[in-house]
């Protein structure tokens, strides 16, 4: 138990249970028919607005995921990497900076990210650059700030790099 759960009265702790009571993918339905359907939003756009595919995949903080229709309910937290989305047509590859992945019970997921860009759309020798240029900054940082921005950007860097070469991180 929760030390905030450890905190509640009782009357309270059993209405929470109860409404935070977890369903089973066996238990959720929804309209896709085996399809997941997927809202994919930035901060200035809409990249996918109810767009039905088959699985997604994602790296997550918690580890890699491949979601399918009737996914177990999950809020997951996105890592640099790759969200590729399979569907009848093909796959469409999205590198994300990070964000949230919601999947609700009815096979709708949600995913919000600060930004993110086809993976075809992306330059590897820029990436290739800005990884030796962010590796320099937190090798000769003079302050901790600087060092720790630079470490971000090498992380992001290293995980666009991965991708770029086919393999996941």
């Amino acid at each position: 138990m929760s030390f905030i759960a450890r905190t509640l009265r009782p009357a309270t702790l059993a209405r929470t249970t109860r409404l935070a009571s977890r369903f089973y993918a066996s238990e959720a339905s929804g309209p896709a028919a085996g399809k997941l359907v997927v809202n994919f939003a930035l901060p200035h756009e809409s990249v996918m607005k109810n767009k039905e595919v088959n699985q997604v995949d994602m790296a997550a903080v918690s580890g890699d995921l491949g979601i399918l229709a009737d996914h177990v309910p999950t809020i997951e937290q996105l890592k640099p990497g790759v969200i590729d989305f399979i569907s009848d047509s093909g796959s469409q590859k999205y590198f994300v900076s990070g964000g949230f992945a919601i999947m609700n019970p009815n096979s709708v997921l949600n995913i919000n990210a600060i930004e993110a860009f086809k993976l075809e759309d992306v330059d590897p020798q820029a990436v290739a650059t800005n990884l030796a240029e962010s590796q320099r900054l937190v090798s000769s940082a003079k302050d901790e700030i600087t060092k720790e921005a630079a470490a971000i950007e090498v992380e992001l860097y290293e995980s666009l790099q991965s991708a770029l070469a086919g393999k996941s991180k």
